[in-house]
């Protein structure tokens, strides 16, 4: 006879935070509405469900009638709410306050709308570290589901996955479950019997089991040719049918029920882990190359059940060394959470401070600090959402700290987290963050009028992928597959599209050039250094007075054998929406001129729209905003963006020669590989002599007007939902 097993399907529904409405529409129309439609005749059934806050808030604003469904299904003892981090930050990644907090006001909520009882959670991405543990039982957690490949990675062998454990940190107990990999792969993707055979012969083999599915949501309908298979098709109804005609042996339950009947099998400690493909991901480029190749090879021998145990990737934490973009949105967001965390005693409860930790709260949704089959970092409008949301609480805090009228101030620390020292020049209207040691570039700078920061943009890297890309990938198969498995191109041509950078995408940045060197050569990424200023340490200094401060930058380098002295300076004024740049070239032959540009790089200004366009003194577009151009002797170039409601002011006080072109990464997505528009670059550049001492100057003015922004009556934070009252 068959022992009873308890299987407990678990779906995680999530859409992250700066997501397009359509994109949430389609999502709950093709998995989530249809999902319940299919579960609700089926009476037997049980599951457990995570929907995490932006998606549940989104829901309640546009579909309350689903949100209203789900608290029925509660109150009938069918769905089981599972709670999480509000607003889907990887734990890992914030501090211990912020993971309490995000747990417990998502609990609140939930408990509110849903009168749902909130035991268990789910571990956004699955990824682990085991000091978590005591954080999750001080938030009131009592059991989360994992990966199967976090108890592999402890040594439990696949006999020993079949039931929960207890796991322990400060004295801390926490009741934790393995989700199968297996059952992720054959759900809902291979046929219904086949994934009644796998939980049957685990029941025949053992008593006081415990079978975990868990998965995404958007697995049924969303993703590519699934809503055809799950619902057209039929697999979601026969598979519910599957389970209900085994229910003598097999108990579709919810991990609630589980965790009050089971005995736990036993006591373990887990290594820092998550689900076996997002630690691959986290692996450096050529390492995980390596890594496939291994596994390839690997998968031939018949000892490979045995090998594939010890087989481990990377650690989730370094996705902030392979995307240094990523780490850089990370030290933003850690600089607000501190200073959220040092004005919130003496400030007390009040609407502004919970304001600003909500947006805080937003801005550590984990979406855009990774990436991995979905395009995560890669999506521009996802990194814009976040540093929206951390901008929008700098402003609020200022409100909270009582800080009014045009001000300025400097401040040195390290901000980056890189052990060196970078520059913060503030004001009223902007935030500029400047890295000495790296090239003294202009890594951000914030525009706190409309809460965009136009340096948050990704340079073009080799990823594992771009071998399909190159290969024309072409779909596997005909049948629906796992985004794991698909291989599309959704444009032709991605192969030639394929160029990488030699330095970070930030702007102030100091190139010298061969004469001959045109702009296809500088844009496809093959234009060979002159100099050695890019990436270089600079000596920097800070001038202040009360109302004009200035960053002064200073390298003694190299531009083609010869010594050359650049200096730059970086100056702007409370009240000013105006920045002065200023460049200084000292040592400089008198008979042979040197090629030297400074590169722009503006993000959050797309490309193909006709409401965004470079434009010139008279007014006249030179064309949008992906257009190559090469110009000449032009003093002045303007970029606008009548959507975002912002002019950008390029003026120089000499006639100068300006190439613009798009950045453009090939990545993936759960549909295929795509071309994505990350930035503009504007590369004013000239051909230098020096003069009788061996200098030459520029100076810029770069003005940002946002006046059709700060026109509109709604605030810019609230253009991804946060509510500023």
């Amino acid at each position: 006879m068959t022992n009873p097993l308890r299987f407990c399907l678990v779906l995680h529904d999530h859409q992250p935070i700066g997501n397009f409405d359509d994109v949430f529409e389609q999502a709950y129309q093709d998995s989530y509405r249809p999902f319940l439609d299919v579960f609700e005749p089926f009476p037997e059934l049980r599951l457990s469900l995570h929907t995490s806050g932006p998606l549940l808030e989104w829901l309640d604003d546009h579909h309350p009638e689903y949100v209203d469904r789900l608290a029925r299904l509660v109150s009938a003892g069918r769905v089981e709410v599972l709670g999480g981090a509000y607003y889907e930050p990887i734990l890992t990644m914030i501090p211990s306050r912020d993971r309490i907090g995000q747990i417990t006001s998502y609990t609140q909520w939930l408990t509110s709308r849903l009168d749902a009882t909130i035991r268990g959670m789910w571990m956004p991405e699955r990824v682990w570290e085991q000091s978590l543990t005591s954080d999750l039982a001080q938030a009131g957690i009592q059991y989360t589901v994992l990966d199967d490949c976090h108890f592999r990675n402890a040594g439990l062998t696949g006999d020993q996955l079949h039931g929960c454990y207890l796991t322990e940190d400060d004295g801390r107990l926490l009741t934790i479950f393995p989700g199968s990999e297996r059952l992720r792969y054959l759900i809902p993707f291979a046929r219904p019997e086949e994934t009644i055979a796998y939980l049957r012969d685990i029941a025949d083999r053992f008593a006081n089991t415990v079978v975990v599915f868990g998965d995404d949501g958007e697995k049924f309908g969303t993703w590519p040719d699934t809503r055809q298979h799950v619902y057209e098709q039929g697999w979601l109804r026969a598979f519910f049918e599957a389970l209900v005609a085994n229910r003598s042996w097999l108990h579709t339950t919810t991990l609630a029920d589980a965790a009050s009947t089971a005995t736990p099998w036993g006591k373990v400690y887990l290594p820092d882990a998550s689900y076996r493909e997002m630690t691959e991901w986290a692996l450096p480029v050529q390492r995980q190359l390596d890594y496939d190749g291994l596994v390839a090879a690997l998968r031939q021998d018949p000892q490979w059940p045995r090998i594939q145990q010890f087989l481990r990737g990377g650690c989730w934490r370094n996705f902030r060394v392979k995307y240094p973009e990523a780490n850089e949105m990370y030290a933003r967001m850690m600089m607000v959470s501190r200073r959220l965390a040092e004005l919130a005693p003496a400030a007390g409860p009040g609407d502004l401070l919970d304001s600003a930790r909500r947006a805080l709260y937003r801005a550590q949704c984990n979406c855009p600090y990774w990436h991995g089959a979905f395009g995560g970092i890669y999506l521009p409008h996802l990194r814009h959402a976040v540093y929206n949301q951390m901008i929008a609480a700098d402003n609020l805090l200022d409100q909270v700290a009582g800080r009014s009228g045009p001000w300025i101030e400097t401040a040195v620390d390290d901000y980056n987290f890189d052990g060196r020292q970078e520059v913060r020049l503030a004001s009223d209207r902007f935030v500029c963050l400047v890295a000495p040691a790296a090239g003294g570039e202009l890594y951000e700078l914030d525009v706190r009028s409309i809460c965009h920061n136009l340096l948050a943009t990704l340079a073009r890297r080799p990823e594992a992928y771009h071998r399909k890309v190159q290969d024309g990938g072409h779909a596997r198969d005909a049948d629906v597959a796992s985004i794991h498995d698909r291989i599309v191109c959704k444009q032709a041509g991605l192969d030639q599209r394929l160029h990488y950078d030699r330095h970070a995408r930030h702007s102030l940045i100091d190139h010298f050039y061969t004469l001959e060197t045109t702009l296809a050569a500088v844009r496809s990424g093959q234009a060979e250094p002159q100099g050695d200023f890019v990436g270089s340490p600079y000596e920097a200094r800070v001038r202040r007075n009360p109302h004009r401060m200035q960053i002064l930058l200073t390298r003694d380098g190299y531009v083609q054998g010869l010594p050359v002295k650049l200096t730059k300076g970086l100056t702007a004024e409370a009240g000013s929406s105006r920045l002065e740049i200023a460049y200084l070239l000292e040592g400089l032959p008198r008979e042979q001129p040197l090629h030297f540009g400074v590169e722009f790089n503006f993000a959050g200004l797309p490309a193909h729209a006709p409401d965004r366009y470079f434009y010139v003194q008279d007014d006249r577009q030179l064309g949008q905003l992906q257009t190559e151009l090469d110009l000449e002797d032009l003093t002045e170039l303007c970029l606008a963006d009548r959507w975002l409601g912002v002019d950008l002011r390029l003026t120089a006080d000499q006639p100068t020669r300006w190439w613009t072109y798009p950045v453009e990464t090939v990545s993936n997505s759960e549909g295929g590989f795509e071309l994505v528009h990350q930035s503009v670059v504007v590369h004013p550049h000239w051909y230098v002599l020096g003069d009788d001492l061996g200098r030459w100057s520029v100076t810029f003015q770069l003005e940002i007007d946002t006046s059709a922004a700060e026109g509109r009556q709604q605030p810019a934070w609230e253009t991804v939902g946060m509510d500023a009252s």
